[in-house]
């Protein structure tokens, strides 16, 4: 088995093949000015973990937290929308249906977002709640759900007019098995969000609402998406036919889908549910890591198949790794305590947070990453980056990973001690707080990884600004000399 090596292309100039793919450009570059802002939010609340008053009173621990996840949901639907601009109009071969409207929902979709992290950051929660209509209809106060009234609704109409947009697109144009399951997450994230704002007063149907939002979306239709932008970017740098890479993606799919929805059981177990939940949940759940371990073969298969050694090998390295480290944090890490028996113990421990940081970023944090690495040198006028630039991106890969393991071993760890300490003694177990107390070196360790991530983000940043070395640009000087004579 042969595998992509980064080797001397000269850089080709490449232009778009629509013009409306440039409205992608927009998105992603404020998904990935979000993407930073979560990380560096992400440290501060590592800090906050070891040091109780840092940053204190300024950004207490609870809006640091709110601030860091929500930035999460939003740069990866910026990411989503960029990337469905990009690859819509060239799977359905046709210009977008109104670029002008996708720029004005860009600016409202990132005005909202702004407001609402100010207004977290500047506001007491309690007051934000009563100034935005939160005594008309209560939806505030739920992990991820926090955002005000009116920011819920501009997402949804955002989110309306983008699907509009996109649907027309696609309509108008040639439906591939690409965009129409990526049509299909699409539609279905945007319907799932609706039961954000359904908050009864029965706590057991409040969380399992809740649930149909939180969990349907990261192991359900965000599913779809990512498979989708995965299969892109192969077909893009690898050259294998359609044909085979839509067999592969309909089969992870379609098990994606089964085992994701009657996998939501799994958190039904403890919150009033019936008890065949324990079973569903378990049995269902067990099996979600076979769409990633099927991703993984998918990948590495179409590696080995290639028909062509595509310039940027940058964008082939995120797309192999999406499959690799999402097979390792939703699959392993999610089946690691999963079941209900174990479940029991661990539901809400450090092991959770191990298993969510390294989902999200395995899972949906690359492939976005992925489609990035690809379309924004296409869309800067050049078929990939300069070598140099590659090899910066490649070890940006390589440094944002080790520091996401090293984050994710050190709240593995933690949360073993936190069950064994806390949860397992039917008497003398450790009360919350001196539990934390010995948890601290994991906590100083899960610091490291995060610095360390935050530097390969950076070094990720850079890359787009690093241009080709003086032999490089006289190799394409020469070759596109060569192209214009014949």
């Amino acid at each position: 088995m042969s595998y992509p090596t980064l080797q001397d292309h000269p850089m080709q100039p490449a232009t778009i093949k629509y013009q409306s793919q440039a409205v992608a450009k927009l998105y992603f570059i404020a998904a990935l000015g979000l993407f930073t802002g979560q990380i560096v939010f992400g440290l501060s609340l590592g800090l906050q973990y070891v040091i109780g008053d840092f940053l204190f009173p300024a950004i207490p621990f609870n809006i640091a937290r709110m601030v860091h996840t929500n930035l999460l949901i939003v740069w990866l639907l910026f990411g989503f929308m960029g990337a469905a601009y990009y690859m819509v109009p060239e799977e359905s071969e046709t210009e977008l249906y109104s670029p002008l409207f996708a720029k004005v929902l860009f600016w409202v979709f990132l005005a909202a977002g702004a407001a609402t992290i100010l207004g977290y950051l500047l506001v007491p929660y309690a007051k934000l709640a009563e100034m935005t209509g939160n005594d008309l209809l209560a939806t505030m106060g739920r992990e991820f759900l926090e955002q005000p009234l009116p920011t819920k609704l501009g997402i949804v109409v955002v989110a309306l007019g983008f699907l509009f947009n996109i649907s027309m697109t696609v309509l108008k144009g040639r439906k591939t098995a690409i965009s129409m399951v990526l049509l299909m997450g699409l539609w279905g994230l945007a319907l799932m969000f609706l039961f954000s704002f359904v908050n009864p007063s029965n706590l057991v149907r409040d969380k399992m609402y809740w649930w149909f939002v939180v969990h349907l979306w990261v192991e359900g239709t965000w599913e779809l998406i990512m498979a989708s932008l995965l299969a892109f970017v192969l077909v893009k740098t690898t050259g294998v036919d359609r044909e085979v890479i839509d067999k592969w993606m309909y089969m992870i799919v379609a098990f994606a889908l089964i085992t994701g929805i009657l996998g939501t059981g799994h958190h039904f177990y403890f919150i009033g549910l019936p008890g065949y939940w324990h079973w569903v949940g378990s049995v269902f759940s067990a099996m979600e890591p076979i769409p990633f371990f099927m991703m993984t073969l998918f990948a590495f298969n179409m590696v080995q198949r290639r028909r062509r050694e595509h310039p940027n090998q940058a964008a082939v390295l995120w797309a192999v790794g999406t499959a690799v480290i999402g097979f390792l944090g939703a699959g392993v890490w999610g089946f690691i305590h999963t079941l209900s028996t174990v479940n029991y113990y661990t539901h809400g421990s450090q092991v959770t947070a191990a298993h969510g940081h390294l989902a999200f970023y395995g899972a949906y944090v690359l492939v976005v990453l992925a489609i990035i690495s690809y379309a924004m040198p296409i869309l800067r006028g050049r078929e990939a980056n300069p070598l140099r630039a590659q090899r910066v991106e490649m070890w940006s890969f390589w440094i944002m990973s080790i520091g996401m393991a090293v984050m994710v071993l050190a709240l593995s760890g933690a949360g073993i001690l936190q069950v064994w300490l806390q949860r397992m003694p039917t008497t003398g177990a450790m009360p919350f707080m001196a539990t934390q107390d010995q948890l601290v070196f994991f906590y100083w360790v899960r610091v490291a990884g995060g610095v360390m991530f935050l530097l390969g983000l950076l070094a990720y940043l850079s890359s787009f600004f690093i241009g080709p070395a003086a032999d490089e640009e006289s190799l394409s000087l020469g070759v596109s000399t060569r192209l214009q004579r014949a």
